[in-house]
């Protein structure tokens, strides 16, 4: 029997320096072309430049919090009925909206051009910590097109 080669969230090995899965999904969304090593340094830079930035709180802790803070709870999904489209609001798996999570804060970092990854990175880690920053935006707009179709929520599958 041959062996699956799809690694699922079980078979991720924490990282080095923190233990942590949720770090280790991070980094391999953040690197680019298998290079691993290179978003690992990436992602430390940041940690420590938030560890600086915020000295009372564990890095480790803001990142964590950073990512919950932007998971979101709800979403809208289109949904066709007759012959009409319809957003019905619908929630969010755990898995989903850790996904999301990471995606819009890796989204909103490459958005920042002109600097260098590990700050825009550890800028928007301490602004979503705080409930702020451009990921927390995207987080708030998907809950409020959730809130403004809940009339269609009936349609949810």
């Amino acid at each position: 029997m041959a062996k699956s080669f799809t690694a699922s969230k079980d078979q991720l090995k924490p990282d080095p320096r923190y233990g942590s899965k949720l770090v280790t999904k991070f980094v391999n969304c953040l690197m680019y072309d298998g290079k691993k090593s290179t978003a690992f340094n990436v992602f430390y830079d940041a940690m420590e430049i938030v560890e600086k930035k915020l000295p009372d709180v564990d890095p480790l802790e803001a990142f964590t919090t950073a990512v919950d803070n932007v998971k979101p709870q709800i979403e809208v999904r289109s949904k066709r009925v007759g012959g009409a489209t319809y957003q019905v609001p619908t929630p969010v798996s755990a898995r989903r909206q850790q996904a999301l999570s990471i995606r819009w804060i890796l989204e909103a970092v490459r958005s920042r051009k002109g600097r260098p990854c590990h700050l825009s990175l550890s800028d928007e880690l301490i602004a979503a910590y705080k409930q702020e920053g451009t990921a927390m935006t995207k987080r708030e707009n998907v809950h409020r097109m959730a809130e403004a179709n809940k009339a269609f929520a009936h349609f949810a599958w």
